[in-house]
């Protein structure tokens, strides 16, 4: 799957090195995102906090995440670099789990409400049941 991806960095220079890493790391985000979502896209922001702060957190990293018609943010503030990657794949894996077992529910949800109308509905029931089983096959 090509996911669009855009890259901006802050006070610092993207070197190959840092552009394979955070490549590796939105591949196991993607394993996560539909494959037929066209509109799945990446706002990368990588940097450094400050120029003049020499330790602390001063690496910064942050994913925006377009899939779905929903928008996924995760940011992270550490003394490296890779680090920050490694904590905002974490965040950004964690929020797109959380919204995937949402839908889901609200998918199983939704079929538990039809069966449950369905049966209410008694012998008319009987004709739409078998409509509904026809279908699937």
């Amino acid at each position: 799957m090509d996911t669009r991806k855009n890259v901006k960095t802050t006070n610092i220079e993207l070197t190959p090195e840092i552009s394979d890493y955070l490549d590796k790391r939105l591949q196991s985000i993607e394993k996560l995102i539909d494959r037929q979502d066209t509109s799945a896209m990446f706002d990368v922001e990588i940097g450094k906090t400050t120029e003049h702060h020499q330790s602390g957190n001063i690496f910064r990293a942050e994913i925006n995440l377009h899939v779905a018609g929903k928008q996924m943010r995760a940011s992270a503030e550490e003394a490296t670099l890779f680090n920050a990657i490694d904590k905002v794949e974490k965040e950004t894996m964690k929020e797109l789990r959380r919204f995937k077992g949402r839908q889901r529910r609200l998918l199983r949800k939704g079929g538990i409400a039809m069966k449950a109308f369905m049966n209410t509905l008694g012998t008319g029931g009987a004709r739409i049941r078998d409509f509904a089983r026809r279908r699937r096959k």
